[in-house]
């Protein structure tokens, strides 16, 4: 397994988290990474082979991980027994929580379960039967609220006792440091126009920079092309309407910048790994907490 699906998540930078619940019969979502960190609560999974780094094995009746940014991971049929398995993910971005909050006294104890969580992990059964329920309620509260008990949960996940850290070593996926405020300018200006036909030249303009400068100075910075960068904002909102609206395929994609339906497809399935109808079926039962 030497490459990994980079995955496009639904989160935009406007949302707290992101909730997927839901009831399957197997698990067929490949091995993959993506640059927020993620809760997972697995039920019913008996015999699953889980991968998280270079840690590979199987899990038992009910399992709780905690996976940071860029970190390769993925859950897999294997041996499994389940005939319902029930799954929980949460996931939120890198800066839900700023470096400057976390270093403060009273979030010591998530700043260093963060820290551990860019090797994954491995909550104990005791802290699985403690916080369980709370985890499957989460997705009954809204606004506030559903931040505050996020919150919550990550505090007494991060005190708990007998973690167990997954990955012997750590992994550096596409981690830049932009460190950049025109790159970060031009990120928030391509964040409110997706939906308009955006050049490079367009943008360019806007951070005061020739457009071929530009071009290798975005590539430089992110790792990405100016297309590939303003294609993953456009498929996280894409995403995010998906799960949210009740928008056509088209109206979602006309909406998001593509102009071109099957430029969108094409688009959606290399990253995605899967149909825009597909992806909407898939992630039923998730929401966008905003």
């Amino acid at each position: 397994m030497n490459t990994t699906l980079r995955e496009i998540t639904p989160l935009t930078q406007s949302d707290c988290f992101t909730l997927f619940s839901r009831k399957k019969k197997n698990f067929d979502f490949p091995l993959h990474h993506h640059e927020e960190y993620e809760l997972n609560l697995i039920l019913n999974a008996k015999g699953a082979k889980r991968i998280v780094g270079d840690h590979v094995s199987l899990i038992s009746d009910a399992e709780l991980v905690f996976v940071g940014p860029n970190l390769d991971h993925g859950w897999f049929d294997c041996e499994l027994t389940g005939k319902e398995i029930q799954e929980v993910t949460i996931q939120f971005n890198k800066d839900l929580l700023s470096d400057s909050l976390l270093k403060k006294n009273q979030l010591n104890f998530i700043n260093h379960m963060f820290e551990r969580s860019r090797q994954g992990i491995l909550f104990s059964q005791e802290v699985i039967k403690r916080l369980q329920g709370r985890i499957l309620g989460l997705v009954s509260k809204t606004g506030f609220d559903s931040v505050l008990e996020l919150f919550s949960i990550l505090h007494d996940l991060s005190t708990s006792r007998n973690m167990v850290i997954l990955s012997g070593t750590l992994q550096h996926k596409e981690v830049f440091n932009y460190n950049s405020r025109r790159i970060e300018k031009a990120y928030e200006y391509m964040n409110k126009n997706y939906q308009n036909q955006l050049t490079l030249s367009e943008v360019a303009k806007v951070i005061n920079m020739p457009e071929a400068s530009f071009s290798r100075f975005i590539k430089k910075r992110t790792g990405k092309t100016f297309t590939d960068s303003l294609n993953d904002i456009r498929l996280g909102h894409a995403t995010r309407m998906l799960i949210n609206t009740t928008d056509t395929i088209a109206e979602v994609a006309f909406k998001c910048g593509f102009n071109n339906m099957s430029n969108f497809n094409r688009i959606f399935k290399r990253r995605k790994n899967t149909t825009p109808k597909g992806f909407r079926e898939n992630y039923s039962g998730t929401r966008i907490f905003i």
